[in-house]
C-alpha cells in the first residue's frame, strides 16, 4: 500500500469493509461470472483475454492469478481510482454514510503539514476572491458580466465564485501577511514565480474565478475566467499535492447527494454549465476540469452512478467530444443518453436564452440514446437531398446499427432511416443482416477486444510466466495460510519458528500476523490486508490466502512445514561449505578440507 492506515480508526475501517461488499464493489467495473468457489472475470489490471482474476466473496479479496495484483474492496478502489489508502476510506465512508469520528476527520489523511497549509491557504483565498467581488469597487465590472449572464446572488454565493484583481500582488500580500511560506504557496498553484526568479507575483489576475473544491468539499485548485479579451480564456490551477484535473470533478461534493438518489450524472464542459444547470433544479451535474474524460473520471462516477446524460456543448466541438466520450462510458457499463441543444448553443447560453425549465424539460429529461444521436450527428455530415449524399450517410448508419446486440434496437431505428428517407425498411434489413455477419468474421483474434475498459490499464506483456516454487518457498506460504486462517496456528508457528522465514516479505506478514493477533483482532485475510503497510506484501498475503489449504490443521503438519523451513539454510551453508572445501583441494590445504568435511557431516547430522 502507498500509505499505510496511519491513525484510520479501527472501526471505520471495518465499516467500510462491511459495507462494501467485494463483488458488488468489483461488479460495477468487472462483469463476473460464477464458476465453482471463485467469481471470474477479465482482469482491469493487466491485458487478457482468457479470465485469471477472481473474487472470492466468503474472503473479501480479488486476486489476479496471472498478473499477482489482489487485495480487499479497498485496495480494489485505490488501484482502480488512483486513490491513495484515507482517500479510498475517506470516499467509500461517505458513500455509505459511516460517520467519522466527530472533529477527527483529518484522522483520515496521512500527517502532511504542508498539505494542511495549503488547504488553509485555499479556503481563505477563495473566501478572500468572493470578498473581493461582492464588496469592493474591484469586483463591480465582474458582477456586472456575471449578472448579464444570470448569475443570481444566490448561485455566486453557493458556488463561492470570487474576483481576482488585474494586479500583480494582491493574493501574494493577503497571503504573505498570514505568515504563509510564499515558496509553499507556488509550489501549491496560487502564486508564480517572478521573471528572474525574483520574488512572487499572483498567478490569477483579472479573473473571475471559479473554486474547485475536493468530493469532502475542501477547496484545492481554482478555475479563473478572463474578463474581457486576453488568451487562455480560462486558467486552471497546475496539479499539486492537492490538485490533479484528471481526477477531479467539478461540483461533485455538491450533487453527489442528488447522484446518489437517482444513480444518474449529468456531464457537462463548463463551470458555467454546471451553475446554470444547478439553478434550473438540474442537481446531478458535474464538469471535467477543462481536459478530456479520463478512466480516473469514470471510474469515479462508476462507484456513483448508473447512467450518465452528456450535455456537452451544442457545436460541433462539443458533439465530437461527446461522440468520443460514449464509447469509453459504455464500456464501463454506463446507460449513455446525450442532450441535444441546438446548433452553437452551450447549456449555459441555452438557459440564459430561453430559462431553466426549459432545460431541464426539453435538454436533459429529453436526452436521446446515444445510438440515437450518433445517427443525428452522423445526418449532420451529409446532404441528404443529394443521392450519393443519402447512400453515404446509409452506409455509415448501418454500421452504427449492426454492431447493436439488440434485434428489438436494430429494427426501431433501421424502420426510422426507412421512414425518414423513404427506403424499404425489408433492403435495409437485410444490408443490416449483412454487415453483421461481415463484421462477426472480421472480429480480430486479438486481446478482448470489445471490452477493453476492462483491461486496457496496463500494457501486454507484464504478465507473470508460473515458475515451480522450491519445498522451502512452499512449506513457507502453507505455514502463513495455515496462520491466517485460525490464531492458534499463528501461536504455534510464532512460538517454534518466530519471524525466520527465508523469504523477506514471508516473515514481514508473519510479523504483521503476529502484531495484529496480538491486537485481539479476528482471523479474516480482508481485514488483515488492512494493517499491512506495503503494495507488495498485500498481493503475496492475498495470493497466499487464495492456497486451497484444508482449514483443519495438526501439529504434525506444522512442524513438518517447519522443519521444511528450518532445514533450507542448513543446505545453503552445507552447499557453501561443500565450494570451500573443494577451493582448499585445489590450494593442496587438505588438513583445511578435512576440518570442512567434519563440518558438513555435523550439518548433515542436523
Amino acid at each position: 500500500m502507498a500509505s499505510g492506515q496511519g491513525s484510520i480508526p479501527e472501526e471505520v475501517i471495518e465499516s467500510v469493509l462491511a459495507r462494501h461488499d467485494i463483488v458488488d464493489t468489483v461488479g460495477k467495473v468487472v462483469q463476473l461470472t460464477k464458476r465453482g468457489k471463485y467469481l471470474w472475470g477479465l482482469c482491469p489490471f493487466h491485458s487478457e483475454k482468457t479470465p485469471s482474476f477472481t473474487v472470492t466473496p466468503e474472503r473479501g479479496v480479488f486476486h489476479c492469478f496471472s498478473c499477482g495484483m489482489g487485495g480487499n474492496a479497498i485496495k480494489f478502489r485505490m488501484e482502480i481510482e488512483g486513490l491513495s489508502f484515507p482517500e479510498a476510506v475517506r470516499t467509500m465512508a461517505e458513500e455509505s454514510d459511516i460517520p467519522l469520528p466527530e472533529g477527527k476527520s483529518g484522522l483520515l489523511s496521512p500527517p502532511d503539514p504542508e498539505r494542511d497549509r495549503l488547504l488553509q491557504a485555499y479556503e481563505w483565498s477563495a473566501k478572500f476572491y468572493h470578498f473581493l467581488l461582492k464588496n469592493t469597487e474591484h469586483g463591480t465590472a465582474a458582477m456586472e458580466y456575471l449578472r448579464s449572464r444570470n448569475f443570481s446572488d444566490k448561485m455566486i454565493d453557493q458556488f463561492q465564485i470570487g474576483y481576482a484583481p488585474d494586479r500583480w500582488d494582491t493574493l501574494q500580500q493577503f497571503l504573505e501577511k498570514r505568515q504563509f511560506d510564499l515558496a509553499e504557496m507556488e509550489r501549491g498553484g496560487l502564486l508564480s514565480v517572478r521573471g528572474e526568479g525574483k520574488g512572487f507575483i499572483d498567478r490569477f489576475r483579472g479573473r473571475i474565478m471559479f473554486p474547485i473544491a475536493s468530493r469532502t468539499g475542501k477547496v484545492i485548485a481554482f478555475a479563473g475566467r478572463i474578463l474581457g479579451d486576453g488568451q487562455p480564456k480560462y486558467l486552471n490551477s497546475p496539479d499539486t499535492k492537492l490538485f490533479n484535473k484528471s481526477r477531479v470533478l467539478y461540483n461533485l461534493h455538491q450533487s453527489k447527494a442528488s447522484i446518489r438518489k437517482t444513480r444518474q450524472i449529468v456531464l457537462l464542459e463548463g463551470y458555467g454549465d454546471v451553475i446554470s444547470a444547478w439553478e434550473s433544479g438540474v442537481l446531478n451535474g458535474v464538469a471535467t476540469m477543462g481536459t478530456s474524460l479520463t478512466e480516473n473520471h469514470v471510474a469515479m462516477m462508476k462507484n456513483l452512478a448508473d447512467e450518465i446524460v452528456l450535455s456537452y456543448d451544442g457545436d460541433r466541438a462539443g458533439q465530437a467530444a461527446a461522440i468520443k466520450a460514449i464509447p469509453m462510458l459504455e464500456e464501463a457499463g454506463f446507460r449513455v443518453k446525450v442532450a441535444v441543444l441546438p446548433s452553437g448553443l452551450d447549456p449555459d447560453e441555452f438557459v440564459s436564452r430561453y430559462g431553466g425549465d426549459r432545460f431541464r424539460e426539453q435538454v436533459i429529461e429529453s436526452a436521446v440514446s446515444s445510438v440515437k444521436f450518433k445517427l443525428i450527428y452522423l445526418k449532420k455530415n451529409h446532404i441528404l437531398l443529394e443521392e450519393d449524399g443519402k447512400i453515404a450517410y446509409v452506409k455509415e448508419a448501418l454500421q452504427i446499427i449492426a454492431s447493436l446486440h439488440s434485434s428489438t434496437e436494430r429494427e426501431v431505428y433501421l424502420r426510422e432511416i426507412a421512414s425518414e428517407l423513404e427506403l424499404s425498411y425489408d433492403s435495409l434489413k437485410q444490408d443490416c443482416n449483412l454487415l453483421r455477419a461481415s463484421m462477426q468474421k472480421n472480429i480480430p483474434e486479438g486481446d478482448n477486444n470489445d471490452k477493453r475498459w476492462n483491461n486496457g490499464r496496463h500494457k501486454k506483456g507484464q504478465v507473470q510466466t508460473p515458475t515451480l516454487l522450491p519445498a522451502y518457498h512452499v512449506a513457507e506460504r502453507r505455514l502463513l495460510s495455515f496462520m491466517i486462517q485460525d490464531p492458534e496456528a499463528a501461536t504455534y508457528v510464532g512460538e517454534r519458528l518466530g519471524e525466520d522465514f527465508n523469504i523477506d516479505d514471508h516473515a514481514a506478514i508473519a510479523a504483521y500476523l503476529y502484531a495484529y493477533y496480538a491486537q485481539g483482532k479476528p482471523p479474516g485475510i480482508s481485514r488483515f490486508l488492512s494493517s499491512l503497510q506495503d503494495d507488495r506484501l498485500e498481493k503475496a498475503a492475498t495470493a497466499i490466502s487464495m492456497m486451497d489449504t484444508p482449514p483443519d490443521w495438526n501439529t504434525q503438519v506444522l512442524d513438518d512445514y517447519i522443519r521444511e523451513v528450518r532445514k533450507y539454510p542448513l543446505q545453503r551453508r552445507m552447499e557453501q561449505k561443500r565450494e570451500e572445501m573443494i577451493q582448499a583441494e585445489k590450494t593442496g590445504d587438505f588438513l583445511r578440507a578435512a576440518q570442512i568435511a567434519s563440518e558438513i557431516i555435523a550439518l548433515e547430522r542436523q
